[in-house]
This record gives C-alpha cells, structure tokens and sequence, in this order.
C-alpha cells in the first residue's frame, strides 16, 4: 500500500477517519456542482473576448496579482493548503501558482529556508502511485509510473475545491527542469527511483521528443491524467513547464505537450488556457504555438517585454519574482511597472508561507532568496483595487502621451483609454542589489511632466504605492491637449490616477 495514501488528510498533514474522509469528499463534490450551477456552465478562465491582453473569469474581466507560496501546496503532505488559500482570499489575493508534483526539491536548494518544495522525508506525493520496493532516496518505496496515486488526485481536486471557493486562480505547473544532480536524484521519473525500468538518461535529456529515455509516453500520461481530472474546474489554467530554457528543454517537446492538453480536451469538450514561460528578464516571442495563449516570464523588471510582445494579442505574465533581496521596494516597482506597462499577470514568490506558517507570518532570514510578508501582500491588494476602478478593456499602455525629461534611471508609465482616464506610475532608479546607489527620493516639485489628455473633467489623486493612501486629490476642468504636472514628494515610487468624477 502506498505510504502517503495512508497519511493523506484533506488540507492538512494529519489523518482523518474514513468516514469523515469520505463525507468531505462527497460536501466537496456537492460545492463544485453548486458553484458551478451559480456560475452557469463554469466557463473556465479565457482571454476575454473585448481585449485578449487580459483574462475573464466568472464573467469579470481580471487582472491577476497576487502573491504566492513556493508552488509545493499540493505535493508537501505538510503544507495545510486550506489555511494557505484563506489567507490568499483574507488578503485580496487571487492566484496561486502550483507544481504538479514531478518535480520536488532536496533541503537547502537556492538557500531558501522551510522551502515548500522540499518536503521532509516520506512527506512527498506525487501523481504516481508508490510501489512495494523500497529504495526511494527521501523516505518510502520507489515509483511505478504505470500506477496512478489516488490519495494525490483526492489532494489535488480537493485544493481546486478549496482555491475555487475563494476565487483563487490556480496556474498549475506541470513540468520543471532539474537544474542540479540533487533534483534530478529525487524525480519519480529518474530510474534509480521507479520500478518500470524508464529514465537512465541525463537529468538534460528528460525533456525532449528524442532522448528521453522512454520517459514521454509517462510525460504524455500524466499530462492526459491530470487534464481529465481537473475537467470541471472554471479557477484553473496549465503552464507546461517552468523555465525550460535550462536544463535542456527543448521547444519542440513543450509544444508537443501543449498538443496533449488541447487534444485531451477536445475530447471532453472543454479549453482551459495554456502558458510557456519564456525567459527570464525579456525576450520578444517568435512563431508561437497557436495552442499558447499566455506567455508568462520570471524577474521582468524592466518591463520591456510587454511592450516587445504586445502584438501577439494574447496575455503577458510576470509569474516569478526574487533574488533582489528581502526588502519590498523591488517587488511593488516591479509589479506596478509591469502592469501599467501592460501586463495582467503578476506573482511574487511568497516565502513567508511555509509548513506550519501557512497564515503568511513566518520570519525568514537574510539570506532567503526574495521576499514576502502581510505587508506586502496589503501593497500588492491595494495594486489589484486600483487597478480594478478602470475600465482597463478600453485602456492600453500609451508611452508617447507622457511629455518630459527624467533624472537617469527614472521611468513613468501610462496605461490609457480615450474618455476612460489614465494611470500613471513613476519610479526611481532602484534597481537589484549590485547596481549603483541612484537617487530614490524627491522632493515636491521636484518632478514634472506633461500628460496629452482628451477634453474633459479629471478627478486627480497621487497615490502612495507603499501604504495604500491619497497624498493629494483634486478636480480638475481640461480644456484637451498637454497638461503638466508637478509630483508630489515621494521616495522610491509613486502613482497617478486620472478618473472621470465620481458619481
């Protein structure tokens, strides 16, 4: 019998009787037809029709911002996903990115501390099921990847359930990488670990249509399993796998799954959206798979990418964020620069959630390789509400309507929209740690440009991005054509909305 199917426990790490097990089951089962009755036929997160840079769901346009724990929620027997997910819905947040569960980490991996890709020893599940010979290398018997595990599909529907009740995206991530020997030692698929006799290749080679060992038809597998599982949820899109472009990867082989999934639900007569991450930083896309319709990149500060992949009429993301320090600043101009630039996706990686500390508070070191804490998520909801005041359908990033010249390392932004306002975002210099000091404070007046603006009446407030307040709102009577603004004194970064009057 399968060791982690004896301890699986809905949300949590301990076990339940089977009575109960069975009972939340058939409630679970019951929500998710309630929910998707209220909600019509559950049409599934899609790019919305008016404007595909950005999504709709549950009839809503949306923009994802959120910030997430280290993707391990379903995979780590440890990790209380429930308490996780009321923090996210307590917080404002409205997405969480997840692995699937072929991929975990050993301890200490990227000097991140309680890494919840890491579980510890025997607390790993996995879609395939354990088999009776023992040998796995962190606890418990090794793999048959003919078998499928049917605690981790109750675990996994079961975290859906919960994301879907409050309104949480799940981006779940079916493939990763192994970027060292020591994660590639720990994969289900690595033949020192299943009993089927597959995967005696480098941990380069697992990924491609030719090397691989005998491991696709497992890849293919997995992938069609999952799909067919997760058919009925609307809260739910697949990223085929995190950053390809290490660890040999090839492009060919992450087309070919995205192929999988679109055939796999064309038989079950439903489309979920399906992302490639690209690049770390930037890079423009070429030739897309027409089965891509989300184009995700990780650490996208600047932003450039949005405005080199706009034309492809289809969503930009920022799903990865960290290596610039514990401090917040990075992240908020990180995620209000892309944004307003004309992102509709933004993640941070949350390191303040870990096993045990699934309420967001635990207090990571120094050393920990990004950042995360309540405070920021509050900045990150406050980047979601203002956002979410616009018509952001009708607006687009207009970089030509601001008229100006900027101290070296300053940027502002636009996002437009003829009679709909405008949001402005101003930033400093601030860069990651091993750039030079640049000035990130400014005095009032100190700062002005010029805005080409519609004829019209203007309701203005400077926001402070930090805490979430007005530091100045007036109205404003238009007569069209350039209007100059002075900038209130800020440090770091700072916004500007222009609204029509509020009724």
């Amino acid at each position: 019998m399968n060791p982690a199917s004896q301890r699986f426990a809905p949300g949590t790490a301990g076990r339940q009787p089977r009575f109960h097990t069975l009972q939340r089951r058939f409630l679970s089962l019951v929500l998710l037809g309630m929910l998707t009755q209220a909600w019509g036929a559950a049409q599934p997160l899609r790019l919305h029709p008016q404007n595909p840079h950005y999504f709709e769901f549950r009839g809503k346009p949306t923009v994802i911002i959120t910030s997430g724990e280290h993707y391990g929620a379903v995979l780590n027997l440890d990790f209380n996903y429930a308490r996780y997910l009321e923090t996210l819905e307590r917080d404002g947040m409205n997405s969480t990115r997840t692995f699937a569960g072929a991929y975990c980490e050993p301890p200490g991996a990227f000097n991140i501390a309680q890494n919840t890709l890491a579980p510890r020893a025997g607390r790993f599940i996995s879609p395939w099921a354990r088999s009776d010979q023992p040998g796995y290398p962190n606890g418990g018997n090794k793999f048959d990847l003919n078998r499928w595990d049917n605690a981790y599909f109750k675990r996994l529907k079961d975290f859906m359930t919960e994301a879907s009740k409050r309104g949480v995206i799940v981006e779940l991530n079916l493939f990763c990488p192994f970027y060292e020997e020591s994660m590639w030692k720990l994969s289900p698929m690595n033949a020192a670990n299943n009993v089927n006799g597959v995967g005696a290749v480098a941990r380069t080679n697992v990924y491609t249509l030719d090397k691989h060992g005998g491991l696709l038809a497992h890849h293919e597998g997995m992938t069609r399993k999952i799909v067919r599982e997760l058919k009925d949820f609307d809260n739910l899109y697949y990223e085929i796998c995190n950053e390809p472009y290490f660890g040999g990867v090839t492009l060919e082989w992450q087309h070919h799954i995205a192929e999988v999934i679109v055939a796999t639900e064309k038989e079950l007569g439903v489309t979920h959206l399906v992302s490639q991450n690209v690049a770390n930083g930037k890079a423009k896309v070429e030739n897309p798979h027409p089965a891509i319709s989300i184009f995700n990149f990780h650490y996208a500060s600047p932003p450039d990418t949005v405005a080199m992949n706009y034309g492809l009429n289809k969503v930009i993301g920022d799903n990865e964020t960290g290596f610039r320090g514990t401090n917040d600043t990075p992240y908020r101009i990180e995620a209000w620069d892309f944004i307003v630039a004309g992102g509709a996706l933004f993640n941070h990686l949350d390191y303040s959630f870990v096993a045990g500390h699934e309420d967001g508070t635990f207090a990571y070191p120094a050393s920990q390789p990004g950042g995360g804490n309540p405070g920021f998520r509050k900045q990150m909801r406050f980047l979601r509400d203002v956002v979410g005041q616009y018509d952001f359908l009708h607006m687009r990033p207009e970089p030509d309507m601001v008229k100006g010249s900027f101290p070296a390392g300053v940027t502002v932004r636009a996002l437009s929209g003829s009679g709909k306002g405008c949001l402005v975002y101003l930033r400093t210099g601030l860069g990651a740690a091993k750039d030079k000091p640049r000035q990130t404070a400014f005095p009032a007046d100190e700062l002005r440009f010029g805005l080409n603006l519609p004829k019209g009446t203007f309701q203005v407030e400077w926001l402070n991005t930090k805490t979430g307040s007005i530091l100045k709102a007036e109205t404003i009577d238009h007569a069209g054509g350039l209007r100059e603004f002075p900038v209130p004194a800020f440090q770091d970064d700072i916004a500007l909305a222009l609204k029509p009057p509020r009724k």
